[in-house]
């Protein structure tokens, strides 16, 4: 299959179309991670629809010191990538094309959720890709638009955007993907230096370690549940040896810090360890939070929630988030 390059909205607009368009929004430098998003969407498309790619290194999100003049261009390379995905056209605008008349007035707000983790931190930064996003959809005219799931802040904003504002698109998350050590693929990842690197993986560990403790609590809380309390019961556990195991599980299932204290303090662990490296990783947040606003949870929360991590290790800014779930439902 040939992709076709496109670099004109008008371009775009001129292509038949049968079935259903599917977009993914990329800054280029194309990975396995946008891959993944391609095959994702010539699924949804199906064989008599359409997926468009597109490559636009937005100016509006990123901030004073950012790494927008650096930030790697490689079209080619990812007109074959995408190409290779499943991707019938790669639409690449220029600036003028997507901003015709410079920068523009009249903006996309992220509100108080554009305010928090990665918006504290990039002032103005969700505003802008909101702002992007906006206008992608406005120019592609997708059925679909696929996002990962790495950028969890970002997809949740462009879901409530979507949403808030009557957008006619449904959008579809895709899980993060990893390299084999689980550092998150991102097209940052290439200015690390080896030893670099290694201190990045940090950030995943600490996830991971986040998460095993909650696994950990909760299976303890399950095993607690299954063994009564009784003074039968305990008689009979102690015949056969195990009424320190049952003990241990109610005891340390309902220990306090347990929950989302536990989750924070094992990833924090990880984090600090860190610090210490060489070179060192310097912790911009770490987060466990509400995926509908992004606020902290509480140590009685129950429901879907997001354990997230950002770092500077070197010139190099990035960023990493699991879901969990807590109560019940887990």
């Amino acid at each position: 299959m040939t992709t076709a390059l496109l670099s004109t909205a008008e371009e775009l607009h001129a292509r038949v179309r049968h079935g259903r368009r599917a977009v993914v929004m990329t800054m280029g430098a194309l990975h396995e991670g946008h891959a993944t998003l391609i095959r994702s969407a010539r699924e949804i498309a199906g064989p008599d629809g359409e997926v468009v790619v597109t490559v636009f290194v937005n100016p509006l999100q990123f901030g004073a010191g950012e790494d927008l003049d650096r930030y790697p261009r490689t079209l080619d390379a990812d007109l074959e990538l995408a190409g290779r995905a499943g991707a019938d056209a790669v639409f690449a605008p220029s600036v003028d094309e997507v901003y015709p008349g410079g920068e523009p007035q009249v903006r996309v707000t992220a509100g108080p959720m554009g305010e928090r983790l990665e918006g504290a931190s990039r002032p103005g930064h969700f505003d802008g890709m909101l702002t992007v996003v906006a206008k992608l959809l406005h120019l592609t005219r997708p059925d679909v638009a696929l996002f990962g799931q790495k950028d969890a802040q970002q997809l949740a904003l462009i879901r409530r955007m979507v949403r808030d504002l009557n957008f006619g698109v449904e959008i579809v998350a895709v899980p993060t993907v990893r390299e084999e050590d689980g550092l998150a693929l991102s097209s940052r990842n290439r200015y690390l230096s080896p030893d670099e690197r290694r201190t990045a993986l940090a950030l995943s560990r600490a996830l991971f370690a986040g998460r095993d403790r909650h696994a950990a609590q909760e299976a303890l809380r399950a095993r607690a549940r299954e063994v009564p309390s009784t003074h039968a019961r305990a008689e009979a556990l102690s015949a056969i040896g195990e009424s320190r195991a049952a003990a241990d599980a109610h005891a340390v299932a309902t220990a306090a810090p347990g929950g989302p204290a536990a989750v924070r303090a094992a990833a924090r662990q990880v984090l600090d360890e860190a610090a210490r490296l060489d070179p060192p990783l310097r912790l911009d947040y770490l987060a466990l939070v509400d995926p509908a606003d992004f606020t902290e949870i509480g140590d009685d929360f129950t429901g879907e929630a997001v354990l997230a991590v950002a770092a500077r290790v070197g010139a190099t800014r990035l960023i990493d988030n699991i879901p969990l779930t807590f109560g019940a439902a887990s």
